[in-house]
């Protein structure tokens, strides 16, 4: 394995690991939690300021919902079904019949229109035991699920406006190039060619008028619609598949879900499925294989190692640790009684993206060293926190994207 394998790394900052006992489902650990949590609280900044409210729906839904939603039939094989005397069950592969059932409850009118909604839900998919890879093929993962129910008339905007915003997304993430691949209609499908032809045309339409190259991939879309599939290239040169966005005219239909217009009418619901990572798990695990180690600042699985010089230093070091935590910084003390050098050495092994050191000189003078990449610098302690939180800070997500839009 290379050094900036995403499973090397993970061992090496004791950020996950893997049981036969639970194969193609993570366990993670203290510090590679947190920065899944980073995730979600970049991807919720985003969904926030485009209008989502977040939801959240059962893991286990009966057969009925299966095949409605047309997986049952299309999707048999990679569902984790379960017997549920005397009626059949699933554990869901994806939130949209769940995110269905919450738009029915709406009843919407045309003035409710668009109704968007957003789940980080936990899902399940019975992949084949040879095509797991670590985090980026599991069993169990976390989608940013986002679904829109909306007018048909109401489609392309809304498609557009997902296509704009995710440039920023990906760039504040440091991807600067990504690639764009339009899947078509599949053999196995299900709604009229007349839906699919609307659904193809929508998404091909708001690529060209924004002057974005992609492929077609004909056959590859969904069952249920054709999308729109973003690949991000790391410093490798490698390219990952990771967000979309997918026009569906046909489950809606299936489900009954339609809404009434201004002259009392009922009308089909056009939905569009969006997610910026696709799988939580997965974009962690791009990351890491695209930074190595070094992951930027605000994500660093330990954003801030304290190093008391000796026993004297340490209890004016515990309380700097104490301090950062407070200010949701990632730091941890090392009072351990093995040298400043070798302490430091294990900070950069540990990858942790400052390293501040205590001794007399910086008690005597109420400071304290600052390592990093740059050189070391001496600095007060009484703005070393401010310092540190705004160099640890992460991007501005919803700004990026809507500065690309």
């Amino acid at each position: 394995m290379q050094k900036n394998d995403h499973r090397v790394l993970g061992k090496r900052l004791d950020l996950f690991h893997f049981q036969d006992e639970a194969p193609g489902m993570a366990f993670w650990h203290p510090r590679g939690f947190a920065l899944l949590r980073c995730l979600e609280e970049a991807v919720r900044e985003l969904l926030a300021a485009d209008g989502y409210q977040e939801v959240r729906t059962p893991q286990l839904l009966r057969r009925s919902i299966w095949e409605a939603s047309g997986h049952w039939q299309h999707f048999y094989a990679g569902m984790f079904r379960v017997e549920e005397d005397p009626l059949e069950a699933a554990l869901k592969p994806v939130s949209c019949p769940g995110h269905i059932g919450i738009a029915a409850q709406r009843a919407p009118s045309y003035r409710q229109l668009p109704l968007r909604f957003a789940e980080l839900g936990v899902v399940h998919r019975d992949e084949p035991s040879g095509t797991l890879h670590g985090l980026m093929r599991l069993r169990q993962f976390t989608q940013d699920d986002g679904h829109v129910f909306c007018r048909p008339d109401q489609v392309r905007a809304e498609v557009d406006r997902f296509v704009a915003g995710m440039v920023g997304f990906y760039r504040a993430f440091g991807f600067e190039h990504i690639a764009l691949g339009l899947s078509l209609r599949p053999d196995e499908r299900v709604g009229s060619d007349e839906q699919w032809d609307q659904a193809e045309a929508v998404l091909r339409d708001v690529l060209v008028q924004r002057g974005m190259a992609f492929q077609e991939q004909p056959g590859q879309g969904a069952f249920y619609g054709p999308k729109i599939e973003v690949a991000l290239r790391d410093r490798e040169g490698r390219g990952w598949q990771c967000g979309t966005i997918q026009v569906d005219f046909a489950m809606p239909e299936r489900f009954g879900l339609d809404y009434v217009d201004a002259e009392g009418l009922r009308r089909p619901v056009a939905m569009l499925h969006r997610a910026m990572y696709g799988s939580l798990e997965r974009f962690l695990g791009i990351l890491l294989e695209h930074y190595g180690a070094r992951l930027p600042a605000w994500l660093a699985p330990v954003q801030v190692r304290v190093i008391p010089v000796s026993e004297h230093h340490a209890a004016s070091a515990a309380e700097l640790a104490r301090a950062l935590g407070a200010a949701r910084l990632r730091a941890e003390l090392d009072d351990r009684n093995e040298s400043v050098s070798r302490r430091i050495v294990q900070a950069e092994h540990d990858a942790a993206a400052h390293v501040l050191v205590l001794g007399d000189r910086e008690l005597e003078q109420d400071s304290v060293a600052w390592r990093r990449h740059s050189g070391n610098e001496a600095v007060a302690r009484t703005s070393i926190v401010d310092d540190l939180a705004k160099a640890c800070r992460a991007p501005h997500f919803a700004a990026t994207a809507a500065d690309a839009r």
